[in-house]
């Protein structure tokens, strides 16, 4: 049988900060190989009615377990909110401090994160051709940045620095995850990151996620067998009907056709409710009870996937649950 890691994702949003730190404690506590922090400037929906800075969540989870990795799904270094090199640094010193437990996760963002950051420099919402090219010289930046040890100067297309150097340098290669929803990215996420981050369901992973992904891997000289598939699971236990109906007040939002490039959460939290139920039910996981994981972690484990993700929210009982009824049967 495949070997598979699993961990824990809480979101940003609904929760104070402080309990997502208990829900890390908890999860190193179980014995859950992972846990990350959805990395937002403003949620995905609004009545969720929070969004804390997870890089200040993310030293302090670190600090009070001793085995789980830590990271953020995802950032995005684009330079909207943030400039490659400042994520370069962060990460470097989170590593120093916790050499290798801390995974740097990656994406080519939401206008719910980025737009305002690039409307107060007086650009536009870039699309997602240039997202994902920024994404790119993004992380060859941050690479250069980690092994150089004299001053350099980058002349990108999006990134130019003159004369500089990271000082503090991470202790350990800490391995970028690529986040990937279509089919495009993820042969991006193959060429230019070491691991997969997907939302996608197991038919989708089988037969276009995957594949794309490890011909981008091996387009860039490498063996896909090294490289871990990691699948978001965003879940829901409760009736179908109920589980569907709450996702549409909300939660699905970020489903719907257009809700990467739309600012405001209140929009988005409204388009929720022009989601399909079909589409809701391929990209949630609605379990009646928690057990039912099992069959559906099994789904992914079957088409490849060897590190699944569940994104629980700040629910420390359901993040106890998950242990005491799906951890132990892998």
């Amino acid at each position: 049988m495949r070997s598979i890691k699993i961990g824990i994702d809480v979101g940003e949003n609904e929760a104070e900060p402080r309990l997502f730190i208990e829900c890390a404690v908890l999860a190193d506590k179980l014995g859950f190989d992972s846990f990350w922090f959805g990395d937002h400037f403003m949620p995905w929906f609004h009545t969720g009615g929070k969004s804390a800075f997870i890089w200040s969540l993310m030293s302090v989870a670190l600090e009070l377990t001793s085995g789980i990795t830590v990271g953020p799904d995802v950032t995005s270094p684009i330079g909207g909110r943030f400039h490659p090199a400042i994520i370069a640094q962060a990460a470097a010193t989170l590593d120093n401090l916790y050499p290798g437990r801390f995974l740097l996760g990656v994406g080519s963002g939401e206008a719910v994160n980025e737009a305002r950051f690039f409307e107060e420099k007086d650009e536009e919402w870039p699309s997602w051709r240039e997202r994902i090219e920024r994404l790119v010289e993004a992380i060859h930046l941050m690479r250069r940045l980690r092994t150089s040890d004299e001053y350099f100067s980058f002349e990108g297309k999006y990134f130019k620095l003159r004369n500089v150097m990271l000082y503090t340098k991470p202790k350990t290669a800490i391995p970028i995850y690529f986040s990937a929803i279509g089919e495009k990215a993820a042969y991006y996420a193959g060429m230019y990151g070491d691991h997969l981050i997907t939302i996608a369901p197991p038919s989708r992973c089988r037969d276009i996620i995957y594949p794309r992904f490890e011909e981008g891997y091996r387009a860039s000289g490498r063996d896909p067998r090294l490289a871990e598939k990691m699948v978001l699971l965003n879940i829901v236990i409760g009736e179908p009907e109920e589980a569907i109906r709450k996702l549409k007040s909300g939660p699905a939002g970020y489903l719907a056709r257009g809700a990467f490039d739309e600012p405001d959460p209140r929009r988005v939290e409204m388009l929720a409710t022009t989601v399909d139920d079909s589409l809701i039910s391929e990209y949630f996981a609605i379990c009646r009870d928690v057990k039912d994981l099992i069959n559906v972690i099994e789904q992914y484990r079957s088409v490849g996937t060897n590190h699944i993700v569940i994104g629980t929210g700040a629910s420390p009982s359901l993040i106890r649950q998950i242990a005491d009824g799906v951890l132990s049967q892998f």
